[in-house]
């Protein structure tokens, strides 16, 4: 990859971060690798919710997805510290919230009232199902929108319950879409000087990732159902376990894959096979066509597998777990984990940033700040006094740096 010394795609853009929890965090997180000035405002002596996601005492999501961003503990709730924040977001080029509809409106920032006073702002509006629809007022977590997305249906095993996924899937997948959406938001704006609303529910993104099951539901009056890791649209495909009990997992999603796969155990015999000639036949023959490979995987070690049908070229991995990762030889040369110094403690390792740009790469500068680690400098540099900061510290507006990683 070409090194250059070329600012980051979105320096010089300023963020304004009143979210929560995860969604949010996932948006300006990857508009911070990418050279944004990330503010988080957040309450003093609590902070984001986040920091309460705690491995052993120590926040390790706080210090992950808030990378690269800064802090200001302030009550907004307060009325001197509602016009501070007025003052943060008239300077800014992107707000993000994720509060429940209309309580933005409630707390005097209207979005309509916010683009009167800076015309060019990108409001990001995050919640679990939009702000218009018979449900803009439910409470949306994440795992809500998991089961009613149809995704926990379809997830799991045909005689066992649908299944949620152990990690903020739909969350993650909302802040990825969010972030994109500010991008399209940045380049509208470009075209026009003219600011928006994103109205981001949690529901579309994760129903959309989904594909078109409605339109399958359609055509075949058929739920997709849960298979484990089986798949109604290719075979063989499946994870499988090896003689020395491990686990690899198997995909022949194209003609050519399924041809090398048999060849791969030795049946060959089986390209021409009317049960497994095609696709389509092999999704009609799916449990015939898996349980000959699995017999297969079976009798072998897992790293025999892999030579056999790495050499073979055959799109196969071992299932790892995250000891398997540590240290392995792919993530090392790709630089898949980064070291990043943790004032606190030793170094602290993160996924890198991603993706990775030739000419204008994001970096990772820090971990997740300390709360209110940046707000006198930041204040400063939205035009407060000497005198003005200090007054907000005594009337406990402001709250001072605060590690709180032993506090909460």
């Amino acid at each position: 990859m070409t090194q250059t010394n070329a600012q980051p795609p979105l320096t010089g853009i300023t963020v304004i971060d009143l979210s929560r929890l995860v969604s949010g965090n996932i948006v300006t997180h990857i508009l911070a690798d990418f050279g944004a000035e990330v503010i988080k405002v957040e309450k003093p002596g609590r902070g984001d919710d986040l920091r309460n996601w705690k491995v052993e005492g120590v926040s390790t999501f706080w210090k992950t997805y808030c990378r690269n961003k800064k802090s200001i503990a302030l009550d907004f709730r307060h009325p001197d510290g509602m016009a501070v924040l007025k003052r943060l977001i008239n300077g800014a080029d992107v707000l993000v919230e994720n509060f429940r509809p209309g309580t933005l409106e409630k707390m005097g920032l209207a979005p309509d009232s916010l683009l009167e006073n800076n015309p060019g702002l990108i409001v990001v509006r995050i919640s679990g199902w939009g702000q218009t629809g018979i449900w803009r007022d439910r409470p949306g977590f994440g795992s809500l929108i998991e089961a009613m997305s149809g995704f926990a249906a379809m997830n799991g095993f045909e005689d066992r319950p649908p299944v949620l996924p152990p990690l903020a899937l739909a969350d993650m997948i909302a802040g990825q879409s969010g972030a994109t959406a500010v991008l399209m938001a940045l380049r509208a704006r470009d075209r026009d000087g003219t600011g928006q609303v994103v109205d981001l529910s949690l529901f579309e993104p994760m129903f959309a990732a989904l594909g078109p099951q409605i339109a399958n539901l359609r055509l075949s009056g058929r739920e997709p159902g849960r298979m484990g890791s089986l798949s109604e649209l290719s075979a063989p495909r499946n994870i499988y376990e090896t003689s020395d009990g491990g686990f690899v997992a198997l995909s022949a999603s194209t003609q050519a894959m399924a041809e090398r796969v048999f060849r791969a155990i030795g049946r060959p015999e089986l390209v021409d096979d009317p049960r497994f000639r095609t696709n389509s036949d092999r999704v009609r023959n799916l449990n015939d066509c898996d349980q000959i490979v699995a017999d297969f995987i079976r009798t072998r070690t897992r790293s025999d597998i892999m030579d056999l049908f790495s050499t073979a070229e055959v799109t196969i991995g071992i299932v790892a777990t995250y000891k398997d990762l540590d240290g392995h030889s792919y993530i090392t040369s790709r630089g898949v984990i980064e070291e990043v110094p943790d004032p606190g403690s030793t170094d602290f390792p993160m996924h890198a940033v991603s993706p990775r740009m030739s000419r204008t790469p994001g970096a990772i500068t820090h971990i997740g700040p300390s709360l209110g680690a940046d707000g006198p400098d930041l204040l400063k540099d939205f035009g407060c006094s000497a005198d003005d900061i200090a007054r907000l510290v005594q009337d406990g507006i402001l709250a001072l740096p605060t590690d709180l990683e032993e506090e909460v």
